[in-house]
């Protein structure tokens, strides 16, 4: 393919600091099962540093799928209404700033540097006198120099994307008047439980005492009877004194996004929230401009490379790759089934995303990572096969996206890059560079 793509490089207070972060646990780079978690370490480390988290507002946004974008659009919308406001998600495509947003722009390299060396002398200093924040972890401490940030910048409101589960994240340690769960499928399994109505179970403590919980899960299956997870999250705000809010989900995943968006934006303004004019948030503030500024990498992005079209999405549960190859497969422009570039990470449940895309692609070639306790490229081809693919594997990913393309410009398709935020990561620069003109979403 050419000169690769040099990754961003960070500066070197950033590279520093970050280099002194990698050395504390990270759970997003390693199994969780069986992990031993509680609030108290970001608790302590956030006390240490003067609870920043209360210098503003917040709105906490979890759920199995689309909730990065739910968050994007809810901070969209906020600064629609000149409120100034921060966003925080997880995890980053290509550079560590992209978790940590301030009223549209990522935090530059030195100011994260000075947020994440105070949150790191407060770390320190919890270690010398044994205290809770001794034990932070590398998500503790990343979540609290965003906090600290958001409050040296000094917004208003920030939106909150919870990484895993809810109960036990760090993300948790914000008390926000209105939260989402955008939905409850089966992910994380070894962490969060086995059933649905478990998995609700850890995602529904981020509502507040007294709050507003907006849900895209449905009060009853599709056989009418009542669903298990909304049940569950029912029994949290009966207990809670919260009022929730069920968002009819219908269209595409897009618009099941703006809904939810626009609902936490009603629901903000029913709680006294208004814009700069005075007026109450309202949904309308989520105008066409708001939207276009909220995308995210990595969500459905499109590269055009030469003839071909390529799509670049992170999804990694089975619901989520079918909901994206139904889309796909309703969008005439894309043509013929794609060529697949495909990683998973090892607590993903290969099987069935695997059997999601049987018979919807023309060719599966499996490929990882060393980054983020990725199936290897041997390993997902043999479990590709098992499923009923005729898979190969390619250890390299840039590799894989060449040996794709080739196929595609050769014999027609297009290509998909699927199943892990380190793959588009590692292939965004690279697509990058060789598109021809802009995609589109």
């Amino acid at each position: 393919m050419g000169q690769e793509t040099v990754p961003h490089q960070p500066s070197p207070r950033l590279a520093r600091a970050l280099g002194r972060l990698d050395e504390l646990v990270n759970w997003e780079r390693r199994d969780r099962g069986g992990w031993d978690r509680t609030l108290e370490p970001v608790r302590d480390l956030l006390a240490r540093l003067g609870d920043p988290q209360q210098a503003w507002s917040g709105v906490l946004v979890t759920g199995t799928k689309g909730k990065g974008s739910v968050a994007s659009l809810v901070a969209a919308g906020l600064r629609r209404a000149g409120l100034s406001t921060g966003l925080y998600t997880s995890p980053h495509v290509e550079r560590v700033t992209e978790r940590v947003v301030v009223d549209g722009r990522q935090v530059a390299d030195d100011d994260l540097a000075t947020a994440l060396e105070e949150v790191l002398e407060a770390r320190a200093a919890a270690v010398t006198t044994g205290s809770p924040a001794s034990a932070s972890t590398w998500f503790d401490c990343m979540t609290a120099a965003a906090f600290l940030h958001f409050a040296l910048a000094e917004v208003d409101w920030a939106v909150v994307e919870v990484g895993i589960g809810g109960r036990l994240d760090s993300t948790r340690a914000v008390e926000a008047p209105v939260a989402v769960v955008t939905n409850v499928d089966l992910e994380h399994t070894a962490t969060l439980g086995t059933t649905r109505a478990a998995i609700a179970g850890e995602k529904g403590p981020v509502v507040s005492e007294g709050g507003v919980l907006v849900t895209g899960v449905p009060p009853r299956d599709a056989a009418g009877a009542p669903d298990e997870a909304y049940a569950v999250l029912e029994r949290l705000c009966a207990e809670r004194g919260a009022r929730l809010v069920p968002v009819r989900q219908s269209g595409s995943f897009d618009e099941r996004n703006l809904a939810l968006a626009g609902t936490v934006l009603n629901e903000l303004g029913r709680c006294g929230v208004v814009d700069q004019d005075g007026a109450p948030l309202w949904r309308s503030h989520l105008d066409a401009e708001a939207v276009r500024g909220a995308r995210l990498p990595a969500r459905e992005e499109r590269f055009q490379v030469g003839e071909v079209q390529v799509l670049l999405d992170g999804a990694h549960v089975a619901s989520s790759v079918d909901a994206l190859l139904a889309r796909c497969e309703r969008t005439p422009e894309l043509g013929p089934k794609p060529k697949l570039v495909l990683a998973l990470g090892r607590e993903k449940d290969a099987r069935a995303i695997l059997k999601a895309l049987l018979g919807r692609v023309d060719r599966c070639l499996c490929t990882t990572l060393s980054e983020g306790r990725l199936y290897s490229d041997q390993e997902l081809a043999e479990l590709a096969h098992e499923v009923g693919h005729d898979p190969e594997a390619w250890d390299d990913p840039r590799e894989a996206l060449e040996e794709a393309l080739l196929d595609a410009q050769a014999n027609g398709g297009w290509v998909l890059v699927l199943g892990s935020f380190y793959l588009a990561g590692a292939l965004r620069p690279t697509l990058t560079r060789l598109q021809t003109r802009p995609g589109t979403r």
